[in-house]
C-alpha cells in the first residue's frame, strides 16, 4: 500500500520511508511510525512521519494496518 493517504498511516504501523538525504537515490529506511507530521489528507510524495527511532521521512510503502 502506498503512503500518500493520511488515513492509511497511523502510529504503530510498519513502513518504508525515504529520508530527505536519500531522496535522490530513493534509498528506503524501514521502521515503525511514532508521529504523523503531515496535516493534509493526502500528499503526492507521501505522508511525512517520525519513526520510533527519531528519523523523519516520507512514507513510500505500508506493511501492516
Amino acid at each position: 500500500m502506498n503512503g500518500q493517504n493520511r488515513s492509511n498511516v497511523m502510529p504503530g504501523v510498519e513502513v518504508d520511508i525515504v529520508l530527505k538525504q536519500d531522496q535522490k537515490t530513493g534509498k528506503l529506511t524501514h521502521g515503525v511510525v511514532k508521529d504523523l507530521l503531515t496535516k493534509s489528507a493526502t500528499h503526492p510524495h507521501g505522508i511525512k512521519v517520525r519513526l520510533t527511532d527519531g528519523q523523519i521521512g516520507r512514507v513510500k510503502e505500508i506493511y501492516s494496518k
